[in-house]
């Protein structure tokens, strides 16, 4: 659906760009005109989404969940809209500076979208915190037991390695960038060593206990598949703990971009119907 509907979006403002010299829509009256009262509509709605968040008494318009998607999709309606009405060119002062502002918060919107789906699980799902996929990590460490040489060796190398991490949280993106970026380099430098290793030690027990090709192949793969699923999720950590000072950050900017928007918007539609 959202690749059908970013299709279906996508050829009508292609359609519209090249149409425009054709001036079949103009701003000033008829079809136009309702085009820009139904877009300003859509983007004023936008509010409905922030307010159902905030406020548990307006629970009984629709879930939380409802009103993101119904945000997500007037976000996208909205300036299509608009800029049908605007034939896609540029006019007044007023009306060029809540077009662009408009953009603006659309594009800041999309990037928002992107950032939420790096801290979130699915669409609406619970926040992935740091701790439980490091809790996870420590799970699967665990599940690698001690009855193997190998396995020894690789459990207390992950247990060395995670304990190395536990003071970097950095305060701010910048470095939590930073971090992250050093410790993804970390990651896949111990993952080679110790996956080396751990081979290296299989292969030496498997002739001590003569173990068959299949054997020492499957255990070879169990202690690889760990330590790939635990490199895999501090990385991750990592990847989520830049991505939620990012989206802090975002928020702080998106908003009073929305609303520098809104303002615009009334000022060019007072102008438009006293001028």
């Amino acid at each position: 659906m959202p690749i059908l509907l970013t299709v279906i979006v996508c050829c009508a403002v292609g359609v519209g760009w090249l149409q425009r010299d054709e001036e079949y829509v103009t701003p000033d009256s008829g079809t136009g005109y309702w085009l820009g009262i139904y877009g300003s509509l859509a983007m004023l709605s936008l509010l409905v989404y922030s307010l159902r968040k905030r406020f548990k008494s307006m629970r009984l318009i629709g879930s939380i969940p409802f009103w993101f998607r119904i945000h997500m999709l007037l976000g996208i309606f909205g300036p299509v809209l608009i800029l049908f009405h605007a034939n896609f060119k540029l006019g007044a002062l007023n009306s060029n500076v809540a077009f662009f502002a408009m953009l603006i918060v659309a594009i800041s919107g999309v990037i928002g979208r992107y950032i939420y789906g790096k801290i979130h699980l699915g669409l609406h799902g619970r926040k992935a915190h740091v701790k439980e996929l490091l809790a996870e990590a420590e799970a699967m460490r665990a599940d690698l037991g001690q009855d193997m040489k190998a396995a020894a060796f690789v459990s207390q190398q992950l247990s060395a390695f995670s304990k190395g991490l536990e003071n970097k949280v950095p305060r701010t993106a910048l470095g939590s960038l930073r971090t992250g970026a050093i410790i993804t380099a970390r990651t896949r430098r111990f993952r080679h060593d110790v996956v080396t290793e751990a081979r290296r030690l299989v292969r030496a027990e498997a002739k001590g206990a003569r173990w068959s090709w299949s054997e020492r192949r499957r255990r070879q793969k169990r202690i690889e598949n760990v330590v790939r699923r635990y490199a895999a999720a501090v990385r991750k950590a990592a990847e989520l703990t830049f991505f939620e000072r990012l989206f802090s950050l975002w928020h702080i900017f998106h908003l009073p971009l929305f609303f520098l928007m809104l303002l615009a918007g009334i000022v060019h539609v007072w102008a438009v119907h006293h001028y």
